[in-house]
């Protein structure tokens, strides 16, 4: 027994020994093995870290969605005044300015096909576009078709391995729903902002001729023209397209375009090369108190007539100055915006039925759709 006590003694003194001479003379040895093993439980950490989806991140969905999101670059050759060479113009206007203009934008990758939905007034006008996608490949772009009323635009590129955004229906949104927004404010790179729902069928803005807007508080700056609004899922709910401000930045107030508009626009454009709009050719007013005395008429809800093109669609089917028009197919209009937008749906070449009250007649009217004329433009000095 005594002999195991002396053995264990003599164990324990030479081990103490070791470690304080390892202690006293190489010291980096216990650094090493510490570092080592922390090492390892780092690494095990940052593994770990990346599977887990912080709650209430939109990570996913900006994932998902902000691939086929692109930057938009256009330029446009300075065009010199029909005068700029007449000196008395010089004298009294100076020397015009020759350097090309330049904008930005974003746009959306619809298709394998490489579709790009924007906004009309992110592309009118340029000489060249310019596409720069979120990998950083860049390619020059072509205009496929415009359609200012809804200041949507079709653009083409051919590439290859397209990344593409899943389209989503903008009907299933609601008031207070999450969204987010992704463009290329500023030009400073893509960039990603979330909000919710405000507001639907926004329209009376003075933006556009049919307007039917998702508004948005998440952040919209100029350069998100043309940029995607998407839902929590990374589908595409919308183009955005206009912001409120006084000062030029974001004050919470956005607008964009619905997918379903968008959608109607696009397949448009690729399979006729131009939007066909119903018109039957009618100058509508808001019903006020006033006007409805002066016509006649007692209903509270509709659109009055002021003015009927002569020999137009509306014409020929009997509507009259005066009529009050209350129903479009079937679906009642309360505004002007609401019958222009009922109308311009209707399919060119068939008839539809309209009702109107014509002082205390109640009167349903077969009118044969024309085709809504193409805006006039003027001309560019």
């Amino acid at each position: 027994m005594k002999r195991f006590w002396l053995l264990f003694s003599q164990s324990v003194t030479v081990l103490l020994a070791a470690w304080f001479i390892v202690i006293t003379l190489k010291p980096e040895w216990i650094h090493q093995l510490d570092r080592k093993t922390s090492a390892v439980a780092l690494v095990e950490t940052s593994v770990a870290s990346i599977k887990e989806v912080p709650t209430g991140s939109f990570r996913l969905a900006a994932q998902r969605s902000s691939a086929a999101v692109v930057s938009i670059n256009t330029s446009k050759n300075a065009r010199p005044h029909p005068l700029a060479n007449d000196p008395w113009f010089r004298f009294f206007f100076g020397e015009q300015s020759d350097q090309t203009q330049v904008g930005l934008g974003s746009g959306v990758i619809v298709s394998p096909h490489g579709y790009i939905l924007t906004n009309n007034h992110v592309v009118e006008n340029a000489d060249e576009i310019e596409i720069i996608l979120n990998d950083s490949r860049h390619i020059a772009a072509k205009v496929m078709g415009t359609d200012p009323d809804s200041d949507l635009a079709v653009l083409k590129i051919e590439l290859d391995r397209l990344p593409v955004m899943m389209l989503g229906n903008s009907d299933n949104l609601q008031v207070g729903d999450l969204v987010l927004a992704i463009g290329n404010p500023f030009g400073v790179g893509q960039t990603v902002t979330s909000g919710i729902v405000s507001a639907l069928g926004r329209n009376h803005l003075g933006i556009n001729t049919f307007e039917n807007f998702i508004q948005t508080d998440a952040a919209i700056n100029p350069g998100n023209s043309g940029g995607a609004l998407v839902d929590i899922n990374g589908n595409l709910m919308g183009i955005n397209t206009a912001i409120y401000s006084r000062s030029g930045g974001n004050m919470g107030i956005g607008f964009a375009i619905p997918v379903s508009t968008a959608k109607m626009v696009l397949e448009g454009i690729v399979k006729d090369g131009l939007i066909t709009r119903g018109w039957i050719g009618v100058e509508p007013n808001e019903l006020t108190p006033e006007l409805a005395q002066t016509f006649g008429v007692t209903v509270q809800r509709g659109v009055i007539i002021t003015g009927v093109l002569q020999n137009g669609p509306a014409a020929l089917a009997g509507i009259r100055p005066g009529d009050v028009m209350t129903s479009v197919a079937g679906q009642p209009v309360g505004s002007v915006t609401e019958m222009l937008s009922r109308v311009a749906s209707l399919k060119p070449g068939h008839a539809a039925i309209f009702e109107v009250q014509r002082a205390q007649e109640t009167v349903q009217l077969p009118v044969m759709v024309g085709k809504r004329p193409r805006p006039q433009r003027r001309l560019q000095e």
